[in-house]
């Protein structure tokens, strides 16, 4: 179970924004931070708070992973040909946490993070417990038969807060998924706007 899933809404009042989208975020109510001192104004960032900022932004986005992961992460997409940001956002978005959370399996990253770890979830016809398994394009992920009908899957299914990218094809009858393909930043529903170039610019520091 992450540790971080029960004060993920200190993530968004963090940031100031609610960045899953979500109903029940507590930035809908109080934009400020959490703490004694969340209501001083804050000052105008720095070129580096911007882009500090932005980082924790998107690797608060997939769950707040380890600055470990996240490192790795860009570093990889480093070394690929293209635009490195892209890339990163291709890498994010083949975890099987984000997948199973994009296919409505589970109602947060947190929560997928967690059903993956009690290994409720098989890609292509096996068991994977790992959150930061990578996915490739043509894998068929499913909910094992026994977890189908968990409340936590049936309230996923069933929420109008958000739809499945047309990069995965979920059927919710079945609760079956294929992954099409790696999407391109614009391809990602991201409730808010997410920076990956300011990623890319604080680590190249």
């Amino acid at each position: 179970m992450s540790k971080r899933s029960s004060v993920k809404y200190k993530i968004d009042r963090r940031m100031g924004e609610n960045i899953w989208g979500r109903p029940k975020s507590p930035v809908n109510k109080r934009e400020y931070g959490p703490g004694e001192h969340g209501q001083r104004r804050r000052g105008k960032l720095s070129d580096f708070g911007v882009q500090l900022r932005a980082k924790q932004k998107l690797k608060g986005y997939y769950g707040d992973i380890t600055e470990k992961q996240f490192k790795r992460a860009y570093t990889e997409a480093s070394r690929m040909k293209g635009d490195t940001s892209e890339n990163l956002i291709g890498i994010l978005e083949r975890r099987l946490d984000a997948v199973v959370y994009r296919a409505k399996f589970v109602p947060t990253v947190f929560a997928s993070r967690q059903f993956i770890n009690h290994g409720h979830i098989k890609v292509n016809g096996r068991r994977v417990n790992i959150p930061s398994y990578k996915v490739k394009p043509g894998d068929v992920i499913e909910v094992k038969d026994s977890s189908k009908e968990l409340a936590l899957v049936l309230e996923a299914v069933q929420s109008a807060e958000r739809d499945v990218p047309e990069y995965i094809d979920a059927d919710h009858n079945k609760m079956v998924a294929k992954y099409i393909r790696v999407p391109q930043f614009m391809d990602v529903p991201y409730p808010v706007q997410m920076e990956p170039n300011l990623v890319v610019e604080f680590y190249s520091r």
